[in-house]
């Protein structure tokens, strides 16, 4: 009997949750499902876990997330002795199941569980542990993954989800725990009596929605120029929060999706609930279109990123998650020079995967840009390093090209209610002047050069497509690329070996942690990064070009990109 078959009858004797044992059952004689289920224990990271519901290992169910708090309360003891955990969940099934789990196991180990009583933007979360001076922070999501899936991240005290060296000491506490007799709980009601569990309050949520708004450019722009919005929360965690800055802000002309307003984990008329899809957003986009709108904003599940349709020219046309990040950084600098509040030596941060038209835009507007790894803990974390030094106004906007945005130091994660406010002010600022966001982006072009950037796929699901990206990835470091696309590399970088291999075979050292992530640099201004993501089974394609237009931009993609599926087979 294989590894997989002995797990699952183990599970199969001593689950007692009714649900996971009917489950079990469903799948009684079926190896390749069993396999599935248990040939791996579900993967705890810096973006902690994410899975398929459902019963076994490598699912996310009460005894995957009870091991991986229960683990947690193990690091907290030994560095806080009692530490505070503030505790939020989105529209998913199961998550709020999972957070009052998490807070039960919390309060048994002697820690206090602060507990959202309702849904709320992931970003909310990551406040709360700064308003509330939390050492801790956990929220149940997978963000915008489909239904089937769910997650759980751990925050630590400074607000950031937790480091590689965090996550490591916590999985090895996890490691080392029986799901069913090693995670100790107690009752919620006993929690709450006894004030090991308590609810995070209103006053929370209105600090959080006061920090927001602290980060207006200009407060008088949507009552000076009256925009339409169309918005959907994708059926998430969005709806009350972006409603309520809208609100605040001027913007009376509201419209939303009423298929997507309100939670519900199915997420019916948008199976990938990601402002990155188009079909995500298409209800949003019929509707504005309908009612003639100026601007369509959709927000994740957890509300942490944000996208966008512009009508331009009768029609409406979506942009990326760069584009977007471009617009923010220009309107931002732009508009606080006007208004005199533009601080000496402004900084940005992006992920390195993100446009670089973002790092030519800056140095044309005076900004330091600093290039970090993906996941918005890294950006967070040069944040807490300005903090430190006193310099937190130097910060203007933290971006990642995957619709995540930052523009203060009130979360130290992407925030969707903060990009939607400041979405509606640069649209009104711009209507004043004429001019769409379109527009703008091409008012940047002629400056700057015709720079696209594309993100391509590849998906490869459950233990054989897990083997297939290791060894795709492996191959790729095995050999040395020469050319691609017909295009010479002049430089190589392997994240992992932190080293940079240049045309002339001299080495420069990359001067940023360890990271699964492959970087060519091609002759011609072009570039191309290859990783795996981090949230999904997928290997990630960034493309960086530039040319004199988009029609030349896209025919260097098409040959780079021809050229990298060569190379990776596919």
């Amino acid at each position: 009997m294989n590894q997989s078959n002995i797990l699952y009858q183990q599970w199969t004797e001593r689950v007692t949750d009714p649900v996971l044992a009917e489950d079990l059952r469903a799948i009684t004689g079926n190896a390749e499902e069993i396999n599935e289920r248990f040939y791996q224990t579900l993967s705890f990271g810096t973006a902690g876990l994410r899975g398929i519901l459902g019963a076994g290992t490598n699912r996310m169910n009460i005894y995957t997330v009870g091991a991986a708090t229960q683990g947690l309360c193990t690091y907290l003891s030994g560095r806080y002795g009692c530490a505070k955990v503030a505790i939020a969940y989105d529209s998913r099934h199961n998550s709020r199941l999972f957070a009052e789990q998490s807070a039960r196991i919390l309060a048994a180990n002697g820690h206090k569980a602060l507990l959202y009583p309702e849904l709320m933007p992931t970003p909310s979360l990551s406040f709360a542990i700064l308003h509330l001076q939390c050492q801790a922070g956990i929220v149940v999501t997978a963000s915008h993954n489909p239904a089937k899936y769910n997650g759980y991240k751990v925050y630590g005290e400074d607000a950031s989800q937790i480091s590689p060296e965090v996550a490591d000491e916590i999985l090895g506490y996890i490691a080392k725990i029986d799901y069913f007799s090693g995670i100790k709980t107690i009752p919620l009601e006993d929690g709450l009596k006894d004030g090991s569990i308590t609810y995070i309050g209103q006053e929370t949520v209105d600090a959080y929605l006061d920090a927001v708004l602290a980060e207006q450019i200009d407060p008088e722009a949507c009552r000076k120029t009256p925009i339409s919005v169309v918005y959907t929360p994708l059926n998430g965690t969005g709806n009350k929060c972006v409603r309520a800055v809208m609100e605040r802000i001027g913007v009376d002309k509201v419209a939303v999706v009423p298929e997507q307003e309100n939670p519900d984990g199915d997420f019916p008329t948008c199976p990938f609930p990601n402002p990155e899809e188009a079909t995500a957003m298409q209800h949003a986009i019929d509707l504005a279109d309908k009612l003639g709108y100026d601007i369509v904003i959709a927000t994740d599940p957890d509300a942490d990123r944000a996208g966008v349709a512009v009508r331009h020219g009768g029609s409406y046309h979506r942009l990326t998650g760069n584009e977007i990040g471009v617009l923010m950084l220009r309107y931002i600098v732009q508009r606080r020079g006007e208004m005199g509040t533009l601080p000496e030596n402004p900084v940005a941060v992006k992920s390195v995967v993100s446009t670089k038209l973002a790092d030519r835009l800056a140095k044309e507007m005076g900004v330091q840009m600093i290039d970090v790894l993906t996941g918005f803990k890294f950006i967070g974390e040069q944040i807490a390093l300005l903090e430190e030094k006193g310099e937190t106004d130097r910060f203007v906007l933290g971006f990642e090209e995957s619709s995540g945005y930052l523009t203060g130091p009130h979360a130290r994660d992407k925030d969707a209610v903060n990009a939607a406010m400041i979405i509606c002010e640069m649209t009104a600022t711009y209507k004043s002047r004429g001019m769409t966001l379109l527009d703008v982006l091409d008012d940047v072009y002629r400056v700057c050069g015709r720079y696209l950037s594309v993100v391509d796929s590849y998906t490869f699901e459950g233990a054989e497509g897990g083997e297939t990206m290791k060894k795709m990835l492996a191959s790729l470091r095995a050999d040395t690329v020469g050319e691609i696309g017909g295009r010479k590399v002049m430089a190589a970088g392997d994240y992992l070996s932190s080293k940079r291999v240049l045309a002339d075979g001299s080495e420069e050292a990359i001067m940023l942690p360890v990271s699964d992530i492959l970087e060519y640099t091609l002759e011609g201004d072009a570039s191309v990064i290859v990783r795996p993501s981090g949230t999904e089974p997928k290997i990630k394609v960034y493309y960086s070009v530039v040319a004199g237009n988009l029609e030349d931009a896209r025919k260097v993609y098409d040959e780079v990109s021809v050229g990298v599926r060569t190379l990776l087979g596919v």
